[in-house]
């Protein structure tokens, strides 16, 4: 009875921890990518169009917080983790773009499916952004990952706590 206690409470602890790291990890990319959408709507609006997509923005954001966590959990790009760390940082932000982009594609032929698409349907839709929009969002989406992958590697390398430490408690001179 003790150790199922025991078990529960460890249980509890990682979830909360999950959901802490998720929360930080959304609200970095939703302030990422809220500052893309707010560039997006200045350019738009200069030559007269009306951009206000700025929910889509944050659930981009949740959607991809959840990729970064699973890709975590599935211990996506740890071999990496040997190398110096610029190499982790960039090698990292490359894989877990090529991740959320395998996950874009595979929740567009989901939906595809569901809503009665032919594949030759599918694949039009896939391709219906253009090369142009595919690879802003892949510059954006990389342009997030390096900043936010060299904090992650950063609090890796010194240890559980120490990064949130450093950044959110005080220091004694």
């Amino acid at each position: 009875m003790d150790t199922r206690v025991h078990k529960t409470r460890k249980l509890k602890e990682r979830a909360l921890e999950e959901l802490r790291v998720y929360w930080a990890v959304f609200a970095y990319l939703a302030l990422m990518f809220g500052a893309f959408t707010f560039y997006r709507r200045l350019i738009l609006h200069e030559v007269g169009i009306d951009y206000t997509h700025y929910g889509a923005g944050l659930i981009e954001a949740a959607i991809v917080a959840k990729v970064i966590l699973i890709g975590q959990a599935l211990s996506f790009g740890r071999g990496v983790e040997r190398h110096p760390l610029i190499v982790a940082v960039f090698a990292k932000a490359v894989l877990y773009g090529l991740l959320v982009a395998g996950f874009d594609l595979l929740e567009r032929i989901v939906e595809g499916l569901f809503r009665g698409k032919e594949w030759h349907a599918l694949l039009q839709g896939v391709l219906a952004d253009g090369p142009t929009e595919a690879l802003a969002k892949a510059v954006m989406i990389l342009v997030s990952f390096i900043p936010f992958f060299a904090l992650w590697e950063v609090g890796r390398v010194l240890g559980p706590g120490k990064l949130t430490e450093l950044f959110f408690h005080g220091r004694h001179a």
